[in-house]
Formats: structure tokens, C-alpha cells, sequence
């Protein structure tokens, strides 16, 4: 089976996110053919403006590079106000163009089940930036007000069973 790139990303600059955490967990369970990358870099980019998208910024051709050499994506965001975080939807402002997104496969990984209105938003952007949602490898993880960090999530086996489940689901051509 040829190795699939996942393209993880975090919607919380938090050192401590629990979205985060979840993500770097995952990177340790996927199994041998998937290779889930971690881009932490969105924190970097300037805020979306068309005039730039030709010109772009380092930031921005970095996050356009990874997306573009991911076979897919998996989205783990808190969920800010009932919306998608600022920086999330700033990040996606800046790829809403690229030619490689249409119909690249994306799943949500969601740490606050009861926070809804975030994914909801964002399976609406992402449908209308014609992303193939996952529905299979989107799970909920209930870290909200656990306290856990990737080593908590690791220690529990319905966690770790439901993100290498995920990633499988999500790497699968």
C-alpha cells in the first residue's frame, strides 16, 4: 500500500490544546502507511487579503505546499463563539482558490462534543470549497475539561482505537 500524507492541523494556538493534542496523538498511532504531518505554521499567516494571493507571503506558499502535497487533511478546532476559530477560517481564506483542494479528502476531529456550531460551519466551508468530507474518520474525542495531553490520550484505549480508526479511514484511497 503506497504511504498516504495527512495533513494535520489545529484550528487553537494554545500550547496546551486539547485539539492539538489530539492531533500529535494521532501522528503517534497511524499506522506504518500513513503519515500524518502536523502543520503548525497557521499562526504565521497574515491576514487574508486578495491583493497578495498572486504575491504571496512565505507563510502562505508554506501552507499552500503542504496542502497541495497532502493526500488529505484532518482538522482538529475549538470551537470560539458558536464559529470556526479566527485563525482557522483566515488559513482556509487563503486556499479557497488552490486547484489541488477540489475533492481532496478532510475529516473533523472534534475534542468538545458538545460544540457544535463550529463543525457544522465548518463542513459548510469546507463543502463549499468542494472538500470531500469523511464523515467515517470524523469523530468526537471528549477531552474538554480533562486535562489531558497527548500522553493522557495515548493511556487510554477507546482514544487511541478511535484515532488510529480515524487516520485508517482518512488514509484509505
Amino acid at each position: 500500500m503506497k504511504n498516504s500524507v495527512i495533513l494535520a492541523v489545529s484550528g487553537s494556538l494554545r500550547a496546551a490544546s486539547y485539539n492539538t493534542a489530539a492531533l500529535r496523538a494521532a501522528q503517534q498511532v497511524a499506522p506504518p502507511w500513513a503519515d500524518v504531518r502536523l502543520f503548525d505554521g497557521i499562526g504565521a499567516l497574515p491576514l487574508f487579503n486578495p491583493d497578495l494571493d498572486n504575491a504571496a507571503p512565505e507563510p502562505v506558499t508554506a501552507w499552500r505546499t503542504a496542502l497541495a502535497e497532502a493526500d488529505a487533511v484532518l482538522i482538529a478546532s475549538p470551537e470560539y463563539a458558536h464559529g470556526v476559530t479566527g485563525v482557522l477560517k483566515n488559513a482556509l481564506d487563503w486556499v479557497v482558490s488552490m486547484q489541488h483542494l477540489p475533492g481532496k479528502r478532510v475529516a473533523l476531529l472534534n475534542t468538545s462534543p458538545r460544540a457544535y456550531h463550529a463543525q457544522e460551519s465548518l463542513r459548510e466551508i469546507l463543502r463549499t470549497m468542494c472538500l470531500r468530507l469523511v464523515p467515517e474518520a470524523s469523530i468526537d474525542l471528549p477531552l474538554q475539561g480533562s486535562r489531558m495531553g497527548v500522553d493522557g490520550i495515548l493511556a487510554r484505549p477507546d482514544m487511541v482505537q478511535a484515532l488510529r480508526g480515524a487516520v485508517e479511514v482518512l488514509a484509505a484511497p
